[in-house]
């Protein structure tokens, strides 16, 4: 499907939140002809592997289950750095709210003051070691992680994002964005905004394309913070949607024009979560809003990617 609907290049899925991964990993990491045998296979249809992506949590309070997010980063770095794959993709995690803690604590409120003293616990006693540990394995790969800005997470804004790249000491440049702009909307981000930034830093390793949707009726009532099902279309503040669906193709235009302007010549990686549109249709569709927005650009730029 991917190769009959125009993509050039794929982001598979090495493991943690979205399940079972698409790659067995261990067995490429320990088989250089599997390797070779995989590489052979996107090769023969014209395909690039821009990044492996491991959406986890190895912050997680759940000690097992920050152990399994982070044997899956650190196996995909080691399948990247084998492969000769710059990015490696995912989230920062976010931790409990102490040492006690059961389940990740996303602090988004300054008052009361309690919860500034966990924001800071948070970074100073588990976001900066751990992710300065990583820096340096990442360095020592040749490989750089591309963190998705993502709500639920410590890094889901540029300030936070880009605290954590001036953290991590002399590898900061291990640490960057992928930058999606879907999770920014609902925040009152301006995704533009934020692109040029990262891209004064030249932080941005990676770009997912995916549209959102806000539902002005919901929004008026209930503002955009929204724990309500995905699938709950109606009722909800916000909803993913396939690229044009959300924003206008003069939207799209404007943001590929951003990423020509900040030096960014790599993939747009279609993710595709509209629950109005089954996965063919959905990319299909992003597809052609993306050749109209890219028609300055190469071919080679309009890529595909599936969590």
């Amino acid at each position: 499907m991917a190769v009959s609907s125009g993509v050039t290049a794929v982001e598979i899925g090495a493991g943690a939140y979205p399940g079972s991964p698409h790659l067995d990993v261990p067995g490429l990491i320990e088989d250089s002809g599997k390797r070779r045998a995989l590489m052979d296979k996107l090769d023969k249809r014209g395909l690039e592997l821009s990044a492996l992506s491991v959406h986890g949590n190895p912050l997680h309070p759940n000690e097992s289950i920050a152990k399994d997010h982070h044997e899956v980063f650190v196996n995909a770095v080691r399948l990247a750095s084998l492969l000769g794959i710059k990015t490696v993709n995912g989230f920062s995690g976010c931790p409990g709210d102490g040492p006690n803690a059961v389940n990740p604590n996303w602090v988004t409120c300054a008052w009361p003051d309690e919860f500034r003293d966990i924001l800071e616990w948070q970074w100073n006693e588990k976001i900066v070691p751990y992710w300065t540990e990583q820096a340096a394995f990442l360095a020592k790969n040749s490989v750089r992680f591309a963190i998705e800005m993502h709500p639920g997470f410590s890094c889901y804004s540029n300030e936070t994002l880009l605290r954590l790249r001036r953290s991590v000491g002399q590898h900061s440049e291990s640490i960057g964005a992928n930058f999606d702009p879907s999770h920014l909307w609902w925040q009152g981000i301006d995704p533009i905004a934020a692109l040029r930034e990262l891209g004064r830093e030249g932080a941005v390793y990676h770009v997912h394309a995916k549209d959102t949707r806000i539902d002005q009726y919901n929004c008026s009532l209930n503002g955009n913070l929204d724990t309500k099902s995905y699938g709950d279309i109606l009722n909800r503040s916000w909803v993913f949607r396939s690229v044009g669906y959300g924003h206008t193709l003069g939207w799209w235009k404007d943001f590929v024009s951003t990423l020509r302007t900040i030096g960014y010549d790599h993939v747009l990686s279609i993710e595709h979560e509209d629950g109005l549109m089954s996965p063919a249709e959905g990319l299909r569709k992003a597809v052609e809003v993306l050749k109209a927005a890219v028609v300055s650009e190469p071919a080679g730029n309009m890529f595909w990617a599936k969590d």
